[in-house]
């Protein structure tokens, strides 16, 4: 700034602060952009996620019901709350 003072030509503030907000500007799509594709991305995973969790338990029915016709499958006890098994490491 000083050496174009000192050669008799001043810049106009206003050309360097529309330089500077279009530098700014391209900076902020350029992160928006990256953020949508992120966004897509995981939109994607939870319709993915969602999914397979739909068919697990669909395939949790369709199993407790085959075992229910079957009539020779037990069910297990649940296992005592707050207690490790023999042997456990912790």
């Amino acid at each position: 700034m000083t050496a174009l003072r000192d050669a008799g030509t001043v810049p106009d503030p206003r050309t360097v602060q529309i330089e500077r907000l279009k530098e700014a500007n391209a900076t902020l799509k350029t992160r928006l952009e990256q953020r949508d594709a992120e966004l897509e991305t995981l939109k994607d995973f939870k319709r993915r996620a969602l999914s397979q969790i739909a068919a697990q338990h669909l395939e949790i029915e369709r199993l407790r019901e085959q075992s229910a016709g079957l009539g020779n499958v037990r069910r297990i006890p649940p296992g005592r709350v707050g207690t490790a098994p023999y042997g456990s490491c912790s």
